[in-house]
């Protein structure tokens, strides 16, 4: 057998340290329309996450018990951004410099990290709260040293990681600051020519495992000229964003959908990148769920990838499930 590499993924933490614990979870207090408001606290306490703030005894299992591996991919969403502006809160920066300072002691030098949406913020769901800002991309970038785009040559492979947020911001900019657009702008200019670049170098036997949190942006890579005319050497592309299977099938299902403006930006925003999820094809999308999966399935859990460095083999990914602790959280 060849030379081969393994990497552990993890993605979408949502690790909860103690200012946002005792901040509390106010989403839906923000919804003026009671019947809606009583309807986001069902879908939140019997689908998606009942607490959001319960689960990191999880980030401490697996720093605990996974398995050694070459490298270990973090796919953002370090926080729970319960003041929906990513890290510009102060409650969520300790969250999300908690989090990663349990994984780089851990893990070192093999640690690599992407940047989510929850890291530079956006809009609540329908109570129209929070949103982009720059001052959170200066803290991710700065304060905690986490890269917008990344790139590591493993024998014939070329791991790339690069910033959904950006590279989607035409969906998010009704939601970012007026006074910022024009920045962010230049922002996705300069990663999209990092990009490029990037796929313009490759050799013609090389090929690219790339690693983006939010699938919204997958559409956007397409439409550069680089990207669309070497998308062949891409072999894998592993997402987070969606916490769970459940989400990814009903993605996959309602591809296509049309966008539906008139039901506030969240509906908005979803329903766009719904539109153009017949566009994820091409990039051979793995889901990495949540550390917790959603509270409907409990199906949380990380990848482990094993890479044949001479590419003869597809990239081969085994999940490796978490269960939830009832009572008090232990370590099994």
């Amino acid at each position: 057998m060849g030379d081969s590499r393994s990497i552990l993924i993890l993605s979408d933490i949502h690790y909860a340290a103690a200012a946002e614990k005792e901040r509390g979870w106010r989403e839906s207090d923000c919804i003026p329309n009671p019947a809606l408001r009583l309807a986001v606290r069902a879908y939140r306490h019997f689908i998606w996450r009942r607490d959001p703030f319960a689960h990191n005894y999880l980030l401490d299992r697996f720093v605990e018990e996974s398995q050694p591996a070459d490298y270990v991919l973090a796919n953002g969403d370090y926080s729970c951004d319960s003041a929906f502006i990513g890290l510009s809160d102060d409650a969520s920066y300790q969250s999300a410099e908690e989090c990663l300072r349990k994984l780089r002691q851990k893990f070192g030098d093999t640690l690599l990290l992407t940047i989510g949406d929850h890291e530079l913020g956006k809009l609540s769901l329908f109570g129209g709260q929070g949103g982009m800002r720059l001052a959170s991309w200066h803290r991710v970038i700065d304060e905690l040293k986490v890269g917008a785009f990344w790139k590591i040559e493993l024998g014939n492979y070329l791991l790339l990681g690069v910033t959904s947020s950006l590279l989607a911001f035409p969906v998010y900019e009704p939601e970012a600051l007026p006074e910022e657009r024009a920045v962010w702008e230049e922002l996705r200019a300069g990663h999209v020519a990092l990009i490029s670049e990037a796929f313009a170098c490759l050799k013609p036997d090389q090929r690219v495992i790339l690693f983006c949190h939010d699938p919204t942006a997958l559409p956007f890579l397409l439409r550069t000229p680089c990207v669309q005319s070497r998308i062949h050497q891409i072999h894998a592309t592993v997402i987070g964003h969606l916490h769970s299977e459940f989400y990814m099938l009903n993605s996959r299902f309602l591809s296509g959908m049309p966008t539906l403006h008139p039901f506030g930006n969240s509906i908005r925003r979803m329903s766009a990148a719904l539109n153009e999820a017949r566009h994820w094809k091409p990039f051979k999308v793995h889901l990495c769920p949540a550390l917790a999966g959603i509270q409907l399935l409990k199906d949380g859990g990380y990848l482990r990838l094993e890479l044949d460095l001479d590419a003869g083999k597809l990239p081969r990914f085994q999940f490796h499930r978490l269960h939830w602790s009832e009572g008090k959280p232990a370590l099994r």
